[in-house]
């Protein structure tokens, strides 16, 4: 399918405003086809890369987002709460990443600064 990975194309990562910018982190391509493959459905990037202005636009407050520096990425799994995804992530990857669950998608990063936990 994509030119990224087995399942994920670069285009699923570009910044929703058509800056151009969709540079993505290896790691989190891993953990996503990891993902993918843990549930066995297909894994829908609702927003990956931002640019700043584009993260300003969708209320971030920080010019530090995971999204501006490609390494995070907000999905929705196929038939998959994004609680069951959450938990699978906090079990996989219990000292790794950001990981927060939101009531219709889940965010996860490849942030190297130590994990962080929410609910959004």
């Amino acid at each position: 399918m994509g030119d990224l990975s087995t399942h994920f194309s670069r285009e699923e990562f570009a910044c929703q405003c058509g800056c151009g910018f969709d540079t993505v982190d290896s790691m989190l391509l891993s953990v996503l086809e990891d993902i993918r493959g843990h549930f066995d459905s297909p894994v829908t990037i609702n927003s990956g890369c931002r640019c700043l202005d584009h993260n300003k636009a969708v209320g971030s407050k920080s010019n530090n987002s995971q999204h501006v520096k490609g390494r995070a990425a907000d999905i929705v799994v196929g038939g998959t709460s994004p609680e069951d995804v959450q938990m699978y992530l906090l079990f996989r990857y219990p000292d790794m990443f950001g990981i927060g669950e939101y009531s219709t998608f889940t965010h996860i990063d490849t942030r190297s600064d130590g994990p962080a936990r929410w609910e959004g």
